[in-house]
């Protein structure tokens, strides 16, 4: 462990000091033994700067820790050196990023801007120690890193959807109960149904015009709570270009964003990343890198994440077929509405209906609300 805080050119001074004292003895110089004693001293007390943790307190702060990609933040770092035992030129690194930060003083300012949609790292904040030469330098790490989310870019987009929702949350599906808030038709009575859903006005009605002693009972369409699923495919091959990828997430991220806005429960699967979190649920966007699991599989991991969805919205690039694209669509129940959106920037921006699954053709970001105005979501 010594020996990996010994500087390059302390190492150099320890081999040379050393040859010079055995050379000396040997051939009898007092010059060189003097030299390699000196040189030995030297690392000593260099040695003898880095002993000790020191009384040094360091604060590191992020204004804003969830950016757009034209935004920026301010950094803060405090350094406060307590006790009796001052540090020779104190010095704290703060890695933002893949850049270093150097605080000499009792603290600095840094703007962090420029960003592009990631994970940026601040810190961990380290106290490096050692001797003006450079010969010995150790480092302490003093705090953990911050995280800061640079979100992708997202388009503003009209509400998912609307209605009479059970419980004002739910949304109405086309399954036919027995008990529910949308009304649906009446029907005859049948052995085993709830008496207390007998339409007596219609039952009376019906019994004096036909003169039927048949019991009418209401009918409902089932609703349930709303929750959309997000899956935004990971894998290269799926994409021409990074920058494909980008527009699917930045797509992928409007939507969540919108059903964040309307207070719709929402499942993500960003490139193998999942999040339920109605909190922060754009991090895991900031987090998507290529690659990860297959189309297939990564629905798999949704189908397992929202075993109640309602509404899966599937974003992958030109590269799957039409059979890729209905396997991705067979974990989700066949009750479950799903939207494929393929990201093609040498396409067209079009719509496709099959009974299956809705397939979109997005060809720019900015298409996105038009596309989906259309209802498709509704």
């Amino acid at each position: 462990m010594w020996l990996e805080t010994i500087s390059p050119s302390g190492r150099l001074l320890a081999v040379s000091a050393v040859a010079a004292w055995v050379l000396g003895a040997v051939l009898g110089w007092d010059e060189l033994v003097l030299l390699g004693a000196t040189g030995v001293l030297v690392l000593v007390l260099a040695a003898g700067l880095t002993l000790g943790r020191g009384a040094v307190r360091v604060d590191v702060g992020v204004a804003r820790r969830r950016l757009r990609p034209d935004e920026s933040t301010r950094c803060a770092v405090e350094v406060e050196h307590r006790g009796r035992r001052t540090l020779f030129a104190p010095e704290v690194e703060l890695p933002i990023g893949r850049d270093r930060v150097e605080v000499f003083d009792r603290g600095r300012e840094v703007e962090i801007a420029g960003l592009r949609r990631g994970v940026i790292a601040v810190g961990p904040a380290t106290t490096v120690r050692g001797d003006p030469l450079g010969l010995v330098r150790r480092a302490v790490v003093e705090k953990e890193a911050i995280e800061v989310f640079v979100h992708p870019v997202t388009v503003p987009l009209e509400p998912l959807g609307t209605g009479l929702l059970r419980d004002l949350e739910g949304c109405t599906t086309n399954d036919v109960s027995m008990s529910d808030l949308a009304f649906h038709a009446l029907r005859e009575y049948a052995p085993g149904d709830d008496r207390r859903h007998i339409h007596w006005r219609s039952t009376a009605k019906l019994a004096s015009s036909t003169q039927d002693g048949r019991f009418l009972v209401r009918q409902y369409l089932d609703s349930r709570r709303a929750h959309i699923v997000v899956v935004v495919d990971g894998a290269e091959q799926s994409y021409p270009d990074s920058e494909a990828f980008e527009t699917a997430l930045s797509a992928g991220a409007s939507v969540v964003k919108r059903a964040t806005l309307d207070e719709i429960d929402t499942t993500v699967v960003a490139a193998g990343h999942v999040s339920g979190k109605a909190q922060h649920v754009l991090d895991v966007f900031a987090r998507a890198e290529p690659g990860g699991p297959p189309l297939g599989e990564a629905a798999g991991r949704a189908a397992a994440a929202a075993p109640d969805a309602t509404l899966v919205v599937v974003l992958t690039g030109a590269g799957h077929s039409y059979a890729d694209l209905r396997l991705a669509a067979s974990a989700f129940p066949a009750e479950v509405r799903k939207v494929v959106l393929r990201v093609d920037p040498a396409g067209r921006t079009t719509r496709a209906a099959s009974t299956a699954f809705s397939v979109l053709t997005l060809r720019q970001l900015g298409d996105l609300p038009a596309l989906l105005a259309g209802g498709t979501l509704q």
